[in-house]
């Protein structure tokens, strides 16, 4: 990987910002990352014995990387220890991680993004070949897929099996093999940051990230990076059930709006098994006795058969609603480049297209 030295690395961040947003958009050769805007995002809350190291770590190993950290109503010395490490600082005062990605992402101009949390529990030396892996695809998104030692404490009690689990729930409802939906170690191109709509709040913003890769069907791929334990003094934020719950209730709200023929129709299908069992009695009572004695159990039977065909009917709606809203996305999706997408120097006498701008894929 090329890695020349940048200009923005000599002046202080607010002045690397203002160079950085009005250097060249893209490289004609995608490969060229030193060229590239990158920005690098770390939401942090009380992380003073970590974030320093993040940031000097990306620093390190992608030379020209302008890193934002995003200090989430820290009580510590967070945004001093980041400040003084060469990071630029801002204040995102709504609680939650999913607040910060949304502040982040509409506010940062760049080329390529990369998320990664300000606990130093990822290798942030894998940057580099993430950011490559992003630009010889070209992909949209690169998940970082945590990959601990075999003695390895990392994952707290419950929370691999957990993370298992919700990758499987979610690989069910959308039909897509997940590896790690919940690492918050990703890079991302321009145009699939700029047509996310970021409507989590919390922990749940990794799963909405997953989610939008899915629906979209934006080129992806994975890449294992190193997950270790917590610095001493660092204290996770994520609370097991409470957090995991919240993401399942997540996931069964996307499955509302992402399958909602499949997630209305089980309940309008339901609905009419119930009632076929409810009504078979009494037809065959009323068959032998030409009385119909339950009319409360025949009215229920009734209803549920009622909501049955309501149910299906609302998800055949919505899911013509799902459609324009997709295509929708997809439109504003394909408003930006590909990553590192550009036309090849006419001097090289090559007149083949350039086979990320001009293959149709």
């Amino acid at each position: 990987m090329e890695s020349t030295e940048h200009s923005v690395s000599e002046s202080s961040p607010e002045a690397a910002a203002m160079d950085y947003q009005a250097g060249p958009t893209l490289t004609p050769d995608r490969h060229s990352i030193a060229e590239l805007r990158i920005a690098a995002v770390v939401p942090c809350h009380n992380e003073e014995a970590s974030v320093a190291k993040v940031v000097t770590d990306l620093q390190t190993a992608v030379p020209g990387i302008v890193v934002y950290v995003y200090d989430n109503l820290s009580t510590d010395a967070t945004a001093e220890k980041a400040r003084a490490a060469g990071a630029i600082v801002r204040a995102e005062r709504a609680k939650g991680k999913g607040n910060v990605v949304r502040r982040a992402f509409a506010d940062i101009e760049a080329d390529i993004y990369l998320m990664i949390d300000g606990d130093d529990t990822y290798e942030a030396s894998a940057a580099p070949a993430m950011i490559e892996t992003l630009l010889s695809g070209p992909y949209d998104h690169v998940l970082g897929v945590r990959k601990q030692d075999a003695n390895g404490s990392a994952y707290r009690a419950g929370h691999e099996t957990g993370n298992r689990v919700l990758n499987g729930v979610v690989g069910k409802v959308f039909g897509e093999n997940v590896e790690d939906m919940l690492s918050g170690f990703r890079v991302f191109s321009r145009r699939f940051v700029k047509s996310f709509p970021a409507v989590s709040r919390e922990f749940e913003i990794e799963t909405e990230l997953t989610v939008h890769s899915l629906h979209l069907r934006v080129p992806q791929t994975a890449v294992p990076v190193g997950f270790r334990d917590r610095p001493a003094g660092s204290e996770s934020k994520l609370r097991t059930y409470h957090d995991g719950f919240k993401i399942l209730a997540l996931i069964i709200g996307l499955a509302r709006h992402e399958r909602p023929v499949a997630f209305y129709g089980l309940l309008g299908t339901v609905g009419w098994l119930v009632s076929v069992v409810l009504t078979v009695p009494i037809v065959i009572e009323y068959y032998d006795t030409h009385t119909v004695p339950r009319f409360p159990t025949l009215f229920l039977a009734c209803t549920l058969l009622l909501v049955g065909f309501l149910a299906w009917t609302a998800g055949l709606i919505l899911d013509g609603i799902r459609r324009s809203r997709h295509e929708a996305s997809r439109l504003i999706y394909l408003r930006y480049e590909a990553p590192g997408a550009g036309t090849r120097p006419a001097a090289t006498g090559d007149a083949r297209p350039d086979p990320v701008a001009g293959d149709i894929r």
